[in-house]
């Protein structure tokens, strides 16, 4: 029997109701609809000609909306084979020109990529939930990039993690401005 492929959409903007292919859930776990409308309901007027960053890219779903909405440019980092070829396929076929995707570890490669941006960055972290084998100290490992992201490149951080997990009130500079729960995600905005 064949694997079904999974589909997401985009709910908005210039390529709205385009289709993006969804990697195996066995190795991402994809943004919630409730989810992406929420923050690009808070970030609509603001991501518009701003850079966006994926750092656990998966299918590329929030990176790819944000453009369909005005941003700039996305960029994706996705350790994972066969999530980064489906990653690649979909920003190939919704804006190959504004999307740059890197098969990294995201833990590796993010301190480069933040190096190189030459503006402000709008920076958005949905790493593999903590519940997942090997993923205990996730959250602390995401802290730690963060830390060393300077303000001057930061517009806004936001963390997508399990509602079950208090986020601290503020990771070094920045700031925890407010968390929205949804079930068993929940989106925490740092400035």
């Amino acid at each position: 029997m064949r694997n079904k492929e999974i589909f997401s959409t985009i709910n908005a903007g210039k390529y709205k109701g385009k289709k993006l292919k969804l990697p195996s859930l066995q190795s991402t776990r994809s943004t919630k609809s409730i989810l992406k409308e929420s923050y690009f309901n808070t970030v609509q007027f603001d991501i518009v000609d701003e850079i966006f960053v994926e750092v656990f890219g998966g299918s590329g779903s929030m990176g790819l909306e944000a453009l369909s909405r005005g941003a700039k440019h996305a960029f994706f980092m996705e350790k994972d084979k066969s999530a980064y070829e489906i990653l690649k396929q979909n920003c190939d076929f919704i804006d190959k020109q504004n999307s740059t995707c890197k098969r990294a570890d995201s833990f590796e490669y993010f301190p480069t990529l933040v190096d190189t941006l030459m503006s402000k960055a709008f920076f958005y972290f949905d790493p593999p939930f903590s519940i997942r084998e090997g993923m205990d100290d996730i959250y602390e490992k995401v802290y730690a990039l963060i830390l060393d992201i300077p303000k001057e490149k930061t517009n806004l951080i936001t963390i997508e993690h399990i509602s079950s997990y208090k986020l601290p009130l503020q990771i070094g500079k920045y700031n925890l401005g407010k968390t929205k729960k949804f079930g068993k995600s929940s989106l925490s905005y740092y400035k």
